[in-house]
């Protein structure tokens, strides 16, 4: 079948790598793609959110399978696009509908959706423009660290974690009043803060039936020791290693069961991944937040670690018989790295030259913010590339993924050196 994968970054090309060992797929398309994809795929000069150029090419490429790697196309509604659309409506979406699509879209929607379906997590009220002043009394009435988030997409940027109360008073006042991340926090959640590890719980549904991958852990912070700014994340290891079965019971009971049948009971129509941002407090898990699609870089971690045929996977989702499939993991580690651009996440320069990538043998290199121009590969993002490593353990498999980047050079290049540290 035609494969057509949506997205730019890291996850796509790790998408794209796994695709592309399946004999299910006969052409495999990227949209936009990078440097990495262009190796495996053909890749389409089309921006995830053009719908009618997406349709274009499905119609041009004769695509069977839309795979949709980030979370804008779904916010805005791609899949209700195919469904409405005579010649495409049959083209398989891997990816929630409109209406699901709000459990990332909004984080107000997500807190009532878990707090309708007992699902556990933080107590939280929202404020927009209008009450602002109420808000900062909500924040008088919680202790500190203070959590503050964007209700909409702000890139992962959204979510501010503060220890001083004025200061928190202002940065509220700057999200609401000032527009700081703009239309994303025309409506700000404010929620108490859990005390705990985090990790991420990563879930396919037919709509029906769901199957858990591998947890992962990812690391948003840009300074070692989980400090500065936070990025889009800047490593990953997978499995969590404080993960014990015992507590992956929890997982599945308290929180993806019921994720999973409130989805079908409040009518929201499901064909994708469900990412579970938890918190571990104490031995029970919480409930952050809600992607509706893979993270980044997990899926780093996650794909490589998956035995089972993802072309396979994928169709029995759009086919709703997921459940007959067999999801089969490799028992080793991996891990990955995520290297930078120099001053992400805030200013950055591009089109720095990357070299050494033909000397990584050890290690998968997973392109993100790197395009192909005049014959060399350059810098085209903030978050360059992602080096994934297997491993009996995880400091095995992270041990290696450090020596592979000393293979690799750009100017400027910055990563941090102690991811897995509190582990």
């Amino acid at each position: 079948m035609n494969i057509l994968v949506l997205g730019s970054g890291g996850r796509e090309h790790t998408f794209a790598w796994k695709i592309a060992q399946s004999n299910r797929c006969k052409s495999l398309f990227v949209a936009p793609g990078n440097s990495g994809t262009e190796a495996i795929a053909t890749n389409l000069n089309i921006g995830v959110t053009d719908f009618e150029a997406i349709k274009s090419a499905v119609l041009e490429h004769q695509i069977d399978i839309v795979i949709v790697g980030p979370e804008d196309p779904l916010v805005q509604g791609i899949h209700d696009f195919f469904l409405q659309d005579d010649a495409i409506k049959n083209v398989a979406v891997i990816g929630p509908q409109q209406a699901a699509a709000e459990l990332e879209g909004s984080k107000e929607f997500a807190k009532e959706f878990m707090i309708r379906h007992n699902i556990p997590t933080a107590a939280y009220e929202s404020f927009t423009i209008e009450n602002v002043e109420d808000g900062y009394k909500f924040l008088e009435t919680l202790q500190p660290p203070y959590v503050l988030k964007a209700d909409g997409l702000a890139a992962g940027k959204g979510v501010l974690i503060l220890n001083d109360l004025d200061e928190a008073k202002a940065e509220l006042k700057s999200m609401l009043v000032d527009a700081k991340f703009g239309d994303a926090s025309t409506k700000v959640v404010i929620e108490e803060f859990l005390d705990g590890i985090e990790l991420s719980c990563f879930v396919l549904t037919d709509g029906k039936d769901y199957k858990i991958l591998p947890t992962a852990k990812d690391y948003k912070r840009i300074g070692e020791g989980d400090t500065g700014l936070n990025t889009g994340g800047m490593g990953a290891v997978s499995p969590v290693p404080f993960a014990t079965k015992e507590f992956l019971d929890k997982i599945e009971n308290q929180v993806v069961k019921p994720t999973v049948d409130g989805l079908k009971k409040d009518n929201l129509p499901y064909v994708g991944f469900i990412f579970i941002g938890l918190i571990k407090v104490g031995d029970d898990p919480k409930v952050i937040e809600y992607n509706v699609r893979m993270g980044d870089p997990e899926t780093e971690v996650v794909l490589p670690r998956l035995k089972t045929d993802l072309v396979e996977v994928f169709e029995a989702m759009a086919n709703q018989t997921l459940s007959e499939v067999d999801i089969v993991i490799d028992e080793r580690a991996a891990t990955t790295v995520m290297l930078v651009s120099g001053g992400y996440p805030e200013a950055y320069e591009k089109g720095k030259e990357i070299t050494g990538v033909d000397n990584i043998t050890d290690s998968i290199v997973f392109h993100a913010g790197a395009i192909s121009k005049e014959g060399k590969t350059v810098t085209s993002g903030g978050r360059v590339m992602a080096i994934t490593s297997y491993g009996n353990t995880y400091n095995e498999a992270i041990k290696k993924s450090y020596q592979s980047i000393e293979k690799l050079h750009f100017d400027k290049m910055y990563y941090r050196k102690d991811i897995g540290f509190d582990l």
